[in-house]
């Protein structure tokens, strides 16, 4: 089988998941059900990937891909912190906005009953977005020479925490409360940090 034919199927195996994440909210995902959506048997599925764990992987990895490489291009574009930490997180919230099957992941929804590396994986995602965050923050000293009231560290974890928080929103109203839903009334709050 030619490679470009094989991971096209790895593509939309990883796509019906997805979807099959987003369309059956609190539901788990069998293999069966998954090989049904993608119209092959369960055989032909572990031909591409060795365990259902290996499919969850891949979609963190798109993840880690897609939000790592453009939060990288926003520190290569903005310059000021107040910017970046407003692009980053415009980034996440809509970023989960456009994939409510993947974002039931990042809350931790799909991954119940599933391998403990899984849970691992997104708790180490997590801590480079707020290593990230962390980055950005004491860079400010640096760049414009000046510091915020509160340490970098407790900032840093207060953004994550607010990330975190509109994406479980997302997902426990069944993807009817959008991520970015307020967010620039509530940016006007979050920019009190810069004061």
């Amino acid at each position: 089988m030619p490679a470009t034919k094989r991971s096209n199927r790895k593509e939309q195996i990883l796509q019906a998941l997805a979807q099959m994440l987003e369309t059956s909210p609190g539901q788990r995902i069998t293999t069966a059900k998954l090989a049904a959506e993608v119209g092959v048997s369960e055989a032909a599925l572990y031909r591409h990937f060795p365990s259902k764990a290996r499919m969850f992987e891949g979609l963190i990895e798109f993840i880690e891909d897609t939000l790592l490489s453009r939060i990288n291009l926003i520190l290569e574009n903005e310059k000021e912190s107040q910017a970046r930490i407003y692009n980053i997180l415009l980034l996440l919230l809509t970023f989960a906005e456009k994939n409510p099957g993947i974002t039931r992941i990042l809350t931790g929804d799909a991954l119940q009953g599933e391998q403990e590396r899984l849970r691992e994986r997104v708790q180490s995602f997590f801590e480079k977005l707020e290593t990230q965050f962390k980055q950005v923050l004491r860079e400010r000293k640096l760049r414009e020479g000046k510091n915020f009231q509160s340490d970098e560290l407790t900032l840093a974890n207060f953004l994550l925490a607010y990330v975190e928080g509109k994406m479980n929103q997302f997902v426990r109203s069944d993807f009817k409360v959008k991520p970015s839903t307020q967010f620039e009334k509530q940016w006007l709050e979050l920019q009190k940090i810069w004061l």
